[in-house]
């Protein structure tokens, strides 16, 4: 089941894909299904994605997402936890040693931008990479487990771009600034339900830039597994239905190229994993609309 967050006669909403790409296809609205689930993130609080797939059975689309602006697909999430380094492509060429536990780093929900939407250029700042990510999002609270006990804790996975202004990561050797500018993070172009997708190992992600594949990689070669992740991140903090966790990016990133390869305003990214989704961000210059 595809579920996607959109904005349409000036409120948001969230329906399910029953046809069709994020540009031409046709969802089922559910804002209707019951009146205190008013958005995805009400919906995954009140586990009630089971009670979604039954009652869109049988339904008419009456959504045109041609007509309608999309959105990240979770607005509001609690927290936004990230993996760095955990392709051993992307380590070996950022010259770095395998680290014994993950590298976890935080995101700010407000930095989500939608598929279709620009990926921001910051004006203070000239290094924009790209980063092509699996995204989990939790389904149900998580403290404290085993990777065995967190095997079924994701339930539903989305595209990410985790644009990264790379003047301002390595200012110092805390990530924080370079990766939470306003408008860097692509998120879309919907949810996919755990259960459609199936085993993520199986997964390839290609992220592509003005058409060129620059990173390209299997989920399967992910240093730190989810459960293994989701286990890590849940030994210091409580998760629960909504958070997200960024898996990860392949190697091919700009910065460790020669020469560099930073983003430019017109550029166009997409991050396409197979099973999931399409995500398409172009690239604006700061001053436009962000897309929020």
């Amino acid at each position: 089941m595809k579920i996607v967050s959109y904005r349409r006669h000036g409120a948001d909403g969230f329906g399910v894909v029953v046809e069709g790409s994020a540009e031409t296809g046709l969802a089922v609205d559910a804002t209707t299904m019951d009146p205190a689930i008013r958005s995805v993130l009400d919906l995954l609080r009140a586990d009630a994605v089971p009670q979604l797939a039954r009652w869109v059975e049988g339904r008419d689309a009456d959504v045109d997402l041609a007509a309608v602006a999309l959105r990240p697909p979770i607005i509001g999430s609690r927290k936004v936890l990230c993996a760095g380094v955990n392709y051993a492509p992307h380590r070996d060429e950022a010259d770095l040693r395998q680290a014994e536990n993950p590298t976890i780093f935080t995101r700010f929900a407000d930095t989500h931008v939608a598929h279709g939407a620009p990926l921001i250029l910051p004006s203070v700042a000239k290094n924009l990479d790209f980063e092509g990510e699996l995204l989990a999002v939790i389904g149900r609270n998580v403290w404290r487990e085993t990777p065995e006990q967190a095997n079924d804790a994701v339930v539903a996975w989305s595209c990410y771009n985790d644009g990264s202004v790379r003047d301002w990561q390595f200012h110092t050797n805390q990530w924080t600034a370079g990766k939470n500018f306003l408008g860097t993070g692509g998120f879309g172009p919907w949810l996919v339900t755990a259960d459609e997708v199936g085993p993520v190992d199986k997964l390839e992600l290609t992220t592509r830039l003005n058409d060129e594949i620059v990173q390209q990689a299997s989920v399967s070669d992910l240093i730190f597994s989810v459960p293994e992740l989701v286990s890590y991140v849940s030994q210091f903090t409580p998760l629960g239905p909504g958070d997200l966790l960024l898996t990860g990016t392949p190697g091919g990133v700009g910065a460790f190229r020669e020469p560099p390869l930073w983003l430019s305003a017109g550029d166009v990214v997409t991050v396409d994993i197979t099973g999931v989704g399409q995500l398409r961000n172009d690239v604006a210059a700061e001053g436009g609309d962000q897309g929020r």
